[in-house]
């Protein structure tokens, strides 16, 4: 009874202090607001050792297992970490030993190391039953050596003459020459731009995929991508392509944009992304340089897919490892920054562990799901966030202050207001901010470690810890509410008095 009555009189106390933090009215999902998990098929997770007929975990060039059901087995792990879709390296059958997918043979069959059409298809269902998306990697610049087309004399004039990519800035020889050696298609001949084209749009006909991966987009002239857009969109309301160019220029990027690529992975921000958060005390400014940079050149840079690593380049883990620190610290100042500034971000698998890695096939190592979960635990409550808040994903951004890797920036969306504090160096920071950068007479409430700060003659000072970030939302201001606390007490009251007079009576019937 006693603890009954305590939990009772608590009850309204809980009640008035949660206050919580509203997020904006939810529209329905846009691509901007998703959060992609990047995975290598080959490399996530062996669910059907059926299909292991030629591998060999101790060659890392050769399969190691992974197939359609082992990410079937692990699509409520990717979902709880509070990511919307998952993309995926090619499925399509490949050359031997091409298990990262890129040395295609027949683009209408899966790879069979990966497990079959059906099995594909289930995967997708499953994905779309949880409200995730999927996205696959289509390879339209080549095919892999064993490709029977290579050798087919009918089908010489769908290759261009065997050559070197010598100079990298030369247009004509990025769309003719043979990009790592394999076979360089023709886009230009028809007969192989419908292929391509008729591929594409089969696999969204019999599967009900949602997205493109596009590799290596400017390899193939710009008419081609062109072409493949307009056919691609009529098979699906709101399927997205995004393109991957190895290239730091937005305005050569944005190009292809304009030959109806909706986005595209974000390379001119990466280096430097990479650059200021291996290590304590470096700028970030350059970080919001190249997102004004972005704005101007492409016409929906919400679209752009930020990322820290991916299959190609040296896992971020060892840039830390490099410097002699926990990656911990690093990642979850990264993805802070990836997952509230604009833009799609795109985690590639193991990151959520910070796997180790250098370079291919390095970083595309086994996953291990036997680790510690402090890193998934953050990913989840950041993923948590961006759903639930659209000022992360669609609202305006303005850098408030910076200062050798201590940063604060805002974001605006209709009537949300979020603050996002990023302390990048080794010691705590205090930072002021008036006025002239929020509202005053309101206070600022985290939501990553429950700090709050209150509006104090128009200045809010935010103190972060070293290696630490907040997010915080901008509400009115908490404080005592009379009338309530007066109803409070005449509840109160009254409940006592009950209990008073329920004793008396009980005595009375004992006796």
């Amino acid at each position: 009874m006693k603890k009954f009555f305590v939990t009772y009189i608590l009850i309204p106390f809980l009640l008035f202090y949660a206050v919580p933090i509203e997020a904006a009215e939810k529209e329905q999902r846009k691509w901007k607001d998703e959060t992609i998990y990047f995975l290598m098929v080959d490399r996530f997770n062996d669910g059907d050792t059926t299909n292991n007929f030629t591998v060999d975990v101790n060659d890392p060039e050769a399969y190691q297992g992974g197939d359609f059901q082992g990410i079937i087995d692990k699509l409520d792990y990717i979902k709880d970490m509070g990511f919307t879709a998952i993309c995926l390296t090619p499925i399509f059958d490949n050359d031997k030993k091409g298990y990262h997918g890129y040395w295609i043979k027949d683009f209408y069959k899966t790879e069979e190391h990966f497990g079959s059409l059906d099995k594909f298809k289930e995967l997708v269902k499953e994905a779309h039953k949880r409200n995730m998306k999927v996205i696959l990697d289509f390879v339209a610049n080549h095919v892999g050596l064993k490709s029977e087309w290579v050798n087919d004399p009918d089908k010489q004039d769908w290759f261009h003459d065997k050559k070197e990519i010598i100079n990298w800035n030369n247009q004509k020889e990025l769309e003719n020459g043979w990009l790592n050696g394999l076979p360089d298609l023709a886009q230009e001949n028809p007969e192989v731009k419908n292929y391509l084209i008729d591929a594409a749009k089969w696999w969204i006909k019999e599967t009900d995929i949602d997205g493109y991966r596009l590799h290596a987009v400017n390899h193939a002239p710009v008419s081609f991508w062109a072409d493949f857009a307009k056919e691609i969109k009529k098979e699906k309301q709101d399927f997205f392509l995004l393109g991957e160019i190895w290239s730091i220029e937005p305005t050569y990027i944005a190009q292809y944009e304009k030959a109806g690529i909706d986005g595209f992975v974000d390379y001119p921000l990466n280096g430097h992304l990479r650059t200021a958060f291996a290590k304590p005390d470096q700028s970030l400014e350059r970080l919001f340089t190249v997102w004004e940079t972005n704005k101007e050149a492409f016409e929906n840079p919400y679209l752009l897919g930020t990322f820290m690593d991916n299959h190609d380049t040296v896992r971020f883990t060892r840039a830390a490892v490099n410097n002699n620190l926990h990656p911990g610290p690093r990642w979850k100042l990264a993805l802070t920054y990836l997952y509230t500034t604009p833009g799609i971000p795109i985690v590639y698998y193991g990151s959520e562990i910070a796997l180790d890695g250098g370079k291919d096939p390095d970083n595309r190592r086994i996953m291990d799901f036997r680790t510690d979960k402090e890193l998934i635990d953050y990913i989840s409550k950041i993923g948590e966030l961006r759903d639930k808040h659209p000022s992360l994903t669609r609202g305006t951004m303005e850098l408030l202050y910076e200062k050798k890797g201590m940063a604060v920036y805002k974001r605006e969306y209709e009537n949300e207001t979020s603050v996002i504090a990023i302390n990048n160096t080794k010691k705590s920071q205090k930072v002021t901010l008036t006025d002239k950068d929020i509202d005053a007479d309101k206070e600022l409430r985290g939501l990553l470690n429950g700090d709050v700060v209150q509006s104090e003659n128009g200045e809010y000072n935010l103190i972060i810890d070293r290696d630490e970030a907040e997010i915080y939302f901008l509400t009115e201001k908490t404080g005592l509410n009379i009338p309530f606390l007066v109803i409070l007490g005449g509840v109160i009251a009254a409940f006592i008095l009950f209990l008073i007079l329920a004793r008396k009576k009980g005595r009375k019937t004992s006796s």
